[in-house]
């Protein structure tokens, strides 16, 4: 049976387990996991393949450590490591060269030629094709570690549609310019840290979680806020109410006016725009075909300025 990004231990197999599952059975003692003399380490199950194209970050540094304990603890174990690219980055690399060391081997394999788990008399049997040796490989295994992917929190959906924060394609939070502003949400006020923003590990977390609380107390410390002049502006001579910029408007920073009838019984709207929130992208001035709104600095008048003086040069 070859593995997806679901866990085989749910398909019925024994003793193949999750990263997290090997974690506790590991802590707790668990008998079984004790005694295991031959370990081996799945990579990339359910990263970085269709649908989900990311590197999780953490599983090759988090396989290697396991490894270097079990060695540490039976160097007559037999652990050994499936990966597709090992990505011990930085100061991890001497974790790679310690496993390398203690005698964990390392078996590369490829997209096409995914490692089969099978179970065959109460054994779990794991065959791979070795690179190196050109040749197929059946490995007896007592316990199958799988290095499972980190997943964005299904309920990421509900906060984006309730403080109209941004979600990438993998479902998880979007910064507001990834150099610029990388703990910033577009929405003011809003910052992201950790794993709500992507797969990384503790250290870089902690990093990116100190830049959020620092960026909020430079808020929190001013008595007043002072707001980008680029906002949208109506212009009531053409704007007739029609309130397509409306449905365009990813901050909700225009509203609709009706006031009340007059003496021929019309009712007159048009729209009205919070400066507060506006912050200027534009796309109420690009819906418009009645230009009834424009960006300030960006009118249709100065717009056609500037292309007359290009195209003069």
């Amino acid at each position: 049976m070859r593995y997806g990004p679901e866990s085989t231990a749910t398909a019925g197999i024994p003793n193949v387990v999750t990263a997290l599952e090997f974690d506790r059975l590991f802590k707790l003692r668990e008998q079984h996991a004790i005694k295991t003399k031959s370990i081996v380490f799945i990579q990339c199950v359910g990263s970085r393949e269709k649908d989900r194209m990311y590197c999780s970050k953490v599983c090759c540094t988090h396989s290697v450590q396991s490894a270097i304990e079990l060695k540490q603890e039976d160097p007559n174990r037999m652990v050994s490591i499936l990966y597709r690219d090992m990505r011990t980055y930085g100061q991890r690399e001497a974790l790679f060269k310690k496993a390398r060391e203690l005698g964990v081997i390392f078996i590369n394999y490829e997209l096409h030629g995914k490692p089969i788990v099978e179970s065959r008399h109460k054994q779990v049997t794991v065959g791979v094709w070795d690179h190196v040796l050109h040749r197929p490989l059946q490995i007896q295994a007592d316990m199958v570690v799988l290095a499972t992917a980190i997943v964005a929190n299904p309920d990421a959906e509900k906060l984006n549609k309730l403080y109209k924060v941004s979600l990438d394609g993998d479902g998880f939070f979007q910064e507001a310019h990834a150099k610029l502003r990388p703990v910033d949400f577009t929405t003011e006020g809003m910052f992201v840290a950790g794993l709500a923003h992507y797969p990384k590990p503790v250290e870089e977390s902690v990093a990116q979680a100190l830049a959020a609380s620092a960026r909020a107390a430079t808020l929190l410390s001013r008595s007043e806020v002072s707001l980008d002049a680029i906002k949208a502006e109506p212009n009531l001579d053409y704007c007739d109410g029609c309130a397509l910029c409306l449905d365009v408007c990813p901050y909700h920073a225009i509203t609709l006016v009706e006031e009340k009838p007059g003496e021929d019984g019309a009712v007159s709207k048009y729209i009205s725009v919070n400066k507060a929130q506006c912050k200027g992208c534009g796309l109420c001035q690009g819906t418009c075909p009645k230009r009834g709104v424009a960006v300030q600095g960006f009118t249709m008048d100065q717009i056609t300025s500037q292309i007359e003086a290009a195209l003069a040069v």
